[in-house]
């Protein structure tokens, strides 16, 4: 048989190849020579075939019928087979297949080989691909490796250990007495993966931690002189003395400084020598920065060093280059709630950044924005959002516009400002804005008596002939219908009168009935608006009662039950239309339960402690429920029932008719859903003195709906006693990080055949370690009996940052269901 073609060869014809069926031509050829000589036992070109199956392998094409042949190569005793046959395992073969466990002899062989490459190339093969048999049986070598003198082999025992320590964590202690003189190693690779390794048991296990503190002073004194070295031709990087090493350093510097006040104390200094002494005309001395940026604000450092660590931030959002910028906007981000004024100082930078053509900056620079937000800068920081709304892509007008409408309601200097902002925004960007936004309007203009006038004034000429922002035409036919009557008598105060007639008004919503661009909802509004009006106005009822006997025969089955209903009001209820059709009283704030309670001044003057009330029993808000509705979009979902209805003041018939509810005078049922939904019995269980379930909680497994980050939240299962259609869910919240997790709030939404109620949790702090959990009850009512479904929300507090999750739960057991 002729010899086969060399590796290079085989590289320059198919790089001659000109379409990718000639390319998988040339590759079937070769791999049938290379098969039929794997046939024939051909010791002579083994290593050679392996070679080019390996490149054909990181073209793409399966090679997997060469794994015996690396574990023949490696048997092998000739080094130039060695290599091969370890790096086609390392490539072909991983701890999936059983074929791996075969070497494991040949790898401990190698370990106690004689030559220092042999026993490298073990390293590197265990260390890359080990499984965590192969990791308990050769973990005894790795560890007399790392303790030899030699190294070249210190450095790879070193990052073996690592890979060992990930697979098999409960033979960490067997590398700690190793561990101890690794950092008195002057050779830089060696140090490197030493710190690896202490980096990874420090992570893996709080004792080790606890006993690695010490070691604090020593990487201190290894970091200086990294700092204070002059030119160092073997380790030197743009000028920087070994800058791989540095950053190792200051991460695992990072770890053992953690809510640890000695140690942090001790690495103090450094850290700012570090700061203040780094190159940053070149990428590599900004590497070293942010990595020094991120271990100040890990640890209990100085205040001093912290505004140090934010201006050296501030500096990143000067450079020219778009990933440093960007690296500082998430890391501010990340600061901003700790550091605030130090951010501060900053503000004209970031908002600069607002103008940056890259979308990531842009995003991050609006995100960072809305987090400086406060009392005393709100004019000029909405000032610059708008104009950004105004200027930005579709992709970012809905997030801007939410970001807009909190902050000013957090901070508003004036109600006025307040309406005014939001219009501004409901004008510019109106179609973008959430769901949300249009109740929410509402109710603050209902509530700012004063303002009546000036915003029906403002909306009116907002709507004149273009109605494409379909939640502004809905908020300013809401409005006119309200309070119709102070635009026509023209009471404007604030700024000067417009003469506006009855008949030119009605002109406007119908308009708005007929146009094009109304949505089935804001028609809803339009008609109910003129429908008011009929109260409102003296010299237009004739008008209004035909507008609304038109919509009768309506094809929207919505706009013709609603003129059905108020031509009811008309004819035969005629007498209640000025009680039910009266102005809406003023509305109350839901609002929020939890930790969103907590006053965030935003770097404004400490607020006086407030009196803490305890949540009444067994409520979850209904504002919670609905912002996770918001988030969660869809329109299946049921929102969470309060335990309690809440009081509203009462009228004469103002609550008979909500304006996009359904007026039900005959008794006869509607179609469309009530706007308030029905209290279900099962609300009042926990009020009864029964046990609020039956024991048959053992029949019916528990589940684990969320298991991320650390935390983990399992929900347990029992039936109601006095209702066999109610589900009792208890989760329990566990956390297996190093670090509470604060503020912890759980929401969850159920679909609409479902109605659910989440009572009030044991905690918001999920304790560290897994020492401690929250419960919670959830209760659900299923009287179809179907399949239960639930998405959920999770936001917490963990390592100074603000967490927020969505998660699906579809795997519920059938016991908690049928």
């Amino acid at each position: 048989m002729p010899a086969p073609i060399r590796l290079r060869e085989l590289i320059r014809t198919i790089r001659t190849a000109r379409t990718q069926a000639e390319e998988r031509e040339m590759i079937q050829k070769e791999c049938a020579a290379i098969r039929s000589s794997f046939r024939e036992e051909d010791n002579t070109y083994r290593c050679r075939n392996v070679a080019k199956l390996l490149y054909m392998h990181m073209l793409g094409y399966p090679a997997h019928f060469g794994q015996l042949e690396c574990l023949k190569l490696i048997a092998s005793q000739k080094f130039t087979d060695k290599r091969i046959g370890y790096l086609g395992a390392m490539l072909l073969l991983d701890e999936r297949q059983d074929v791996h466990l075969l070497m494991t002899n040949c790898i401990k062989n190698d370990l106690n080989h004689s030559t220092q490459y042999v026993q490298g190339l073990a390293l590197c093969t265990l260390g890359c691909m080990g499984s965590s048999e192969m990791c308990r049986d050769l973990a005894g070598e790795v560890e007399k490796l790392l303790k030899t003198s030699n190294s070249y082999l210190r450095k790879k025992a070193a990052l073996c250990a690592v890979h060992v320590i990930r697979k098999v964590p409960e033979l960490m202690e067997m590398f700690l007495p190793a561990t101890k003189n690794l950092l008195n190693e002057k050779n830089h690779g060696v140090l490197h993966t030493s710190v690896v390794l202490l980096t990874e048991m420090c992570e893996r296990s709080p004792d080790m931690l606890a006993h690695f503190r010490k070691l604090v002073p020593q990487l201190v004194r290894i970091l200086k002189n990294l700092i204070m070295s002059g030119y160092s031709p073997e380790h030197d990087v743009s000028g920087i003395s070994d800058p791989f090493l540095q950053v190792r350093i200051l991460r695992l510097l990072r770890i053992l400084g953690r809510n640890d006040d000695d140690s942090s104390e001790a690495m103090n200094d450094i850290l700012a020598q570090v700061a203040t002494n780094t190159e940053t005309s070149k990428n590599v001395g900004n590497a070293i920065l942010y990595e020094t940026v991120l271990t100040i604000m890990d640890i209990k450092s100085e205040s001093g060093l912290r505004v140090l660590a934010i201006n050296i931030l501030g500096r990143f959002l000067l450079n020219n280059d778009k990933n440093i910028r960007y690296v500082a906007l998430t890391s501010l981000l990340k600061t901003v709630q700790t550091d605030h004024n130090a951010v501060q100082r900053h503000r004209s930078t970031i908002v600069d950044c607002l103008k940056d053509l890259d979308v990531s900056i842009k995003r991050r620079a609006m995100e960072l924005s809305f987090a400086l937000v406060n009392g005393n800068n709100v004019r000029g920081m909405m000032k610059e959002l708008l104009y950004f709304l105004d200027s930005c892509e579709p992709e970012f007008k809905a997030d801007c516009a939410s970001g807009i409408f909190l902050a000013a309601e957090k901070y508003a200097p004036s109600k006025r400002w307040h309406i005014d902002t939001i219009m501004r925004v409901l004008t510019t960007a109106g179609s973008y804005v959430r769901d949300d936004a249009v109740p929410n309007l509402i109710q603050l203009i209902t509530n700012s008596v004063e303002m009546h006038a000036y915003t029906v004034q403002r909306l009116y000429k907002a709507i004149l002939g273009d109605y494409s922002q379909q939640p502004l035409v809905q908020v300013a036919s809401w409005c006119i219908g309200e309070y119709g009557d102070l635009l026509v008598s023209g009471q404007c105060e604030e700024e000067e009168p417009i003469q506006v007639t009855e008949d030119e008004v009605l002109d406007i919503l119908e308009s708005v009935l007929i146009s094009n661009m109304s949505a089935s909802v804001t028609r809803g509004y339009a008609l109910t608006a003129i429908m008011k009006l009929s109260t409102r106005f003296t010299c237009t009822v004739n008008r209004i009662k035909k507008v609304v006997s038109i919509y009768g025969s309506s094809i929207d089955v919505e706009l013709q039950q609603r003129a059905v209903e108020y031509n009811a009001l008309f004819k035969k209820y005629d007498h209640m239309r000025p009680a039910l059709l009266e102005r809406m009283p003023v509305l109350e704030k839901a609002t929020t339960n939890g930790p969103t309670e907590i006053v965030q001044t935003n770097g404004e003057t400490e607020p006086a402690v407030l009196e803490t009330k305890p949540p009444p029993s067994g409520l979850q808000p209904a504002s919670q429920a609905n912002d996770l509705l918001d988030l969660l979009g869809g329109s299946d979902i049921t929102p969470v029932i309060p335990t309690a209805p809440t009081s509203k003041p009462a009228s004469a018939g103002g609550e008979l008719l909500d304006l996009l509810g359904d007026l039900n005078l005959t008794g006869s049922p509607v179609s469309a859903p009530a706007p308030q939904i029905a209290q279900p019995s099962f609300l009042l269980d926990g009020l009864s003195s029964q046990p609020l379930f039956n024991d048959i909680a053992a029949g019916i497994p528990s589940i684990t709906a969320y298991n991320k980050n650390g935390l983990k939240i399992d929900f347990t299962f029992e039936r109601s006693n006095t209702n066999p259609s109610v589900t009792v869910i208890t989760i329990q919240a566990s956390n297996s990080t190093e670090l509470d997790m604060t503020d912890f709030v759980f929401q969850a939404a159920v679909p609409k055949t479902f109605q659910l109620q989440l009572l009030s949790p044991s905690s918001s702090v999920i304790p560290a370690f897994n020492s401690g959990t929250i419960t919670q009850v959830i209760k659900v009512l299923n009287p179809q009996k179907q399949q239960l479904r639930m998405r959920i929300k999770l936001t917490y507090n963990h390592k100074g940052s603000a967490m927020q999750d969505l998660a699906e739960v579809n795997n519920f057991p059938p016991q908690s269901w049928q």
